[in-house]
């Protein structure tokens, strides 16, 4: 008898060993694997508990580096799409993956690493060829679509203090359109003009959405009284775009290819407008109209001036598709571009780079805003790139962005700023008249589109791959 409950214990101890498996044996929580961490490196892990339940850490030990405390929640955080941030001598914070976030210091030695592959101006050159070739080859604008003729229709034009005010839609491609709102200078005369995407700042009410916001409105009749036809249109499928396709579509790498198209058919109705000095067209917008500016003042020979405003950060590539929706950032078999490099590619036509402390561009002072120095001192001209810092304020186009704006583009334009300022030389932007959004429609209130208008997003890649004459993108 005990020899057969001897052979049964054998088996059943077999058995065990043989339903373990062999990686099973190294299995723990990842609750317990971060308070390991803890005390073995002696450091505090900031988390919520409800994003490490439920883990397991596979060959959990076999992770874990002798020494280094952030190689291994390297190794233990990013099969989980979690990652590490320090936030003080031996603290740190753990946070959800997020594709177009890399830690600060990853974005600064990236700006290192590109300083050093163009350490002359013809190498400098050649790189800025190269990327600027690459972003509309993946953006699906290598070759360029060609220019249908853009059917400028105005209506409701406004009189106001100094400037007056139209409704604009352009055909952009057959049936397809921009909208927007035309600013001018009162008086008649030959004027540069500057174009004014809006960002994504979106409200249910109508007002305070997309070129309809108050802020927009300000900066583009200022700019116009100062001397300045503004230019402010509707990303692609917001505000009156959405009427031909629906407003998740902006969500898609479809916006990335339309905006930078939207943004080039802008300037050629800016050019065609006899009041305008087509040797001084500039750009300004804020967010994801700041990456609209620097997209289209890298492509655009045509654009003399850019103001792109809190949005230029190395660590950030844009949280929508229509800034990221194809890779444009990552070159073939070469080092990567970011949100600072293409930008730079403006150099060395005058750029101000408006950031703040109360978001990504909070260290522009001390990382991005060097790196441009040193790319525009290539061509001897680092003076022509110049930071605006707000420390204090938060991510928005507010008055103090405003103001620096108006100096510069005063300044390299060869404006009389005084028109725009009150006898102690403060800016006055009481005189500037908010309008309700439906004063701004191009297509009315009824949004009465043009009877060729296509609707839906696969009418607008048909259309637009009919004047390419290329492969699709998806």
């Amino acid at each position: 008898m005990k020899k057969y409950i001897a052979l049964i214990t054998c088996w059943l101890l077999a058995y065990s060993l043989q339903a373990q498996t062999f990686s099973e044996m190294y299995d723990k929580p990842l609750s317990t694997v971060l308070k390991d961490i803890q005390e073995k490196y002696g450091v505090t892990l900031k988390y919520s508990n409800e994003r490490v339940k439920d883990k397991t850490v596979t060959f959990a030990i076999w992770r874990t580096d002798l020494f280094n405390v952030e190689e291994t929640l390297t190794n233990i955080l990013y099969p989980f799409d979690l990652r590490f941030k320090k936030e003080g001598e031996n603290t740190y914070r753990i946070e959800p993956f997020i594709h177009w976030i890399k830690p600060e210091a990853e974005g600064a030695a990236h700006l290192k690493a590109l300083l050093e592959l163009y350490p002359t101006l013809p190498q400098w050159e050649a790189r800025k060829e190269a990327v600027r070739h690459h972003i509309l080859q993946e953006a699906g604008l290598s070759p360029l679509p060609q220019k249908n003729p853009l059917n400028p229709k105005s209506v409701n034009k406004r009189s106001y203090d100094g400037y007056t005010v139209e409704n604009v839609s352009l055909e952009v491609l057959p049936g397809v359109y921009v909208c927007g709102s035309l600013y001018k200078p009162a008086k008649k005369g030959k004027y540069p003009a500057m174009l004014c995407p809006h960002g994504h700042f979106d409200s249910p009410n109508v007002n305070e959405s997309g070129r309809y916001r108050a802020e927009v409105q300000i900066r583009c009749a200022m700019l116009a009284r100062m001397g300045v036809i503004a230019f402010n249109y509707d990303m692609f499928a917001w505000n009156e775009s959405a009427l031909q396709v629906p407003k998740e579509t902006h969500y898609t790498g479809l916006a990335l290819t339309m905006q930078i198209w939207n943004s080039i058919r802008v300037i050629d109705f800016l050019c065609s407008l006899s009041e305008v000095d087509t040797t001084r067209i500039g750009v300004t917008g804020a967010s994801g109209g700041g990456s609209q500016s620097f997209f289209v003042a890298a492509i655009d020979p045509r654009i003399a001036l850019s103001v792109p405003a809190v949005i230029v950060a190395s660590h950030t590539y844009g949280a929508c598709p229509c800034e990221i929706g194809y890779p444009i950032h990552f070159l073939h078999d070469a080092l990567q571009t970011n949100n600072v490099e293409i930008p730079a590619l403006f150099a060395p036509k005058p750029q101000l780079v408006i950031s703040v402390g109360g978001d990504m561009t909070c260290n522009t002072p001390t990382v991005e805003f060097p790196y441009l120095q040193a790319v525009y001192s290539l061509y001897g001209k680092k003076d022509h790139v110049e930071n605006a810092h707000f420390a204090n304020e938060e991510h928005d186009y507010g008055p103090s962005k405003r103001h620096a704006l108006y100096h510069f583009v005063a300044k390299h334009f060869n404006l009389d700023i005084k028109k725009i300022q009150d006898k102690a030389g403060n800016f006055d932007e009481n005189k500037v008249t908010v309008e309700p959004a439906e004063k701004m429609f191009a297509f009315g209130v009824q949004k009465k589109l043009p009877d060729n208008a296509v609707m839906g997003a696969d009418a607008v890649k048909t259309g637009l791959l009919k004047m390419i004459g290329g492969s699709e993108k998806n």
